[in-house]
């Protein structure tokens, strides 16, 4: 089987994300958002399908910022399922502005979404699901474990032979040094 570092080589679509962002550490709001709604949008269709969306998820969910997300009401329920541009699915629809109002409750509670992740980390992978199932929406094992290491908190974005996975290591992804998830 084609591991996604050999694929995303030869593919135009999957090279730039492969290159520049998966794996590697995200810290701010509305980036860790975003990538929460394409994984949770993600479930059941191919990641090629949500990379060609992504602009158009972009302007849907107001570049993902959480505050305007969070003041979603019905009539913008009603747009995002009518946006060819998105995923039309209305539990998908109703997780992203769900997950939004949690986020900016987190945010108060914690300071950000960010600083409530860390907060829990390292945690193993069946403490991060239940973690994400006990505080939003859409969120099974495959949503978690991918938006985890997306993002840098647990390993297995890169095979060790990738020239990627080198540089994933230079931006000290939350994994490194914790005993147990070396990659």
């Amino acid at each position: 089987m084609t591991s996604y570092c050999e694929f995303a080589v030869t593919d135009s679509l999957h090279k730039p994300y492969h290159d520049y962002e998966y794996g590697f550490p995200l810290r701010d709001d509305s980036a860790l958002f975003e990538r929460l709604i394409l994984e949770i949008n993600q479930a059941g269709l191919s990641w090629s399908t949500i990379l060609r969306k992504r602009p158009a998820f972009r302007r849907a969910y107001s570049e993902f910022d959480l505050d305007a997300v969070a003041a979603y009401d019905d009539a913008d329920r009603k747009r995002l399922l009518g946006d060819a541009g998105i995923i039309r699915n209305r539990l998908k629809v109703n997780a992203a502005i769900e997950n939004a109002r949690r986020l900016v409750e987190l945010r108060h509670e914690h300071g950000s979404f960010a600083e409530w992740l860390n907060r829990h980390h390292p945690a193993s992978k069946e403490a991060w699901v239940k973690l994400f199932k006990q505080r939003f929406l859409f969120t099974g094992p495959e949503i978690v474990n991918e938006f985890l290491m997306s993002t840098g908190y647990l390993p297995g974005a890169h095979r060790r032979e990738c020239p990627i996975y080198e540089k994933v290591l230079a931006s000290n992804p939350h994994w490194v040094n914790v005993p147990g998830q070396q990659a």
